[in-house]
Order: C-alpha cells, then structure tokens, then sequence
C-alpha cells in the first residue's frame, strides 16, 4: 500500500538497484461462446473530478507517473510496460478467431520472471 493514498503507484520494485514504479490493477476474465478463458481485460487509467456534465474526467497514466502496470492472475504476476497502454489493456490467451496476430499481446508474454529478465 502506499502511503497516505495519494501516488500514483501502488508499489516500488527494486531489481539490482533501480526503483521501478508499478500500478496494480485487476482484471476481467473473458470467455468464448464454448466457454474457454479467452483473454484478460484491465482497466489502465485512473478517474477524477467531474465534468461539466457531471461526469469522471478519464486520464492515462505516464511514463512520468509509473514505469508498469502489474495484475496478479492465476497465479502468476503480470507487468505490462506502461507505454503499452491506452484507457485498457487486453491481454489474449487465445489467439483471435481471424488469426490476427500483429498488434496482438499475448498474457504469456508479459510473466514477470521473464520481463524482469530484460530489465
């Protein structure tokens, strides 16, 4: 937790020596009409104040702010660079119906052993 409830990152990672700044966020899991796990959806941004319209204003989070969003699931930690993100992230397990694979990331890809490794 971090203190007084007010920054922008939930936690501070320390690999040998550099702080790296991370956001928790949960995600939603998705199904196929046949019911296999699909893919993973997080929200990445934060809200606050209202409108004019007495709406949440909707913001992005930065490089400024935080260097990854991490989400714990199925057992496993995730960081997602946050340069990655827009407003979500979506997270596929399954590959899309149309084969699509450019612009497509993949769960698997973002293990935290294996993204710490590259740090």
């Amino acid at each position: 937790m971090p203190y007084g409830d007010s920054e922008k990152y939930d936690m501070i990672l320390d690999i040998n020596g550099k702080l790296y700044k991370l956001q928790a966020k949960h995600a939603k899991e998705f199904y196929t009409e046949d019911n296999q796990l699909s893919y993973i959806k997080m929200k990445t941004s934060w809200q606050s104040g209202y409108t004019k319209q007495s709406q949440y204003h909707t913001n992005k989070y930065s490089k400024n702010e935080i260097d990854f969003f991490v989400t714990y699931f199925q057992g496993k930690n995730y960081l997602i660079p946050v340069e990655e993100c827009s407003t979500e992230k979506v997270l596929r397990i399954l590959p899309p119906k149309n084969g699509q694979i450019k612009g497509i990331s993949f769960l698997k890809n973002y293990i935290d052993e294996e993204v710490i490794k590259k740090l």
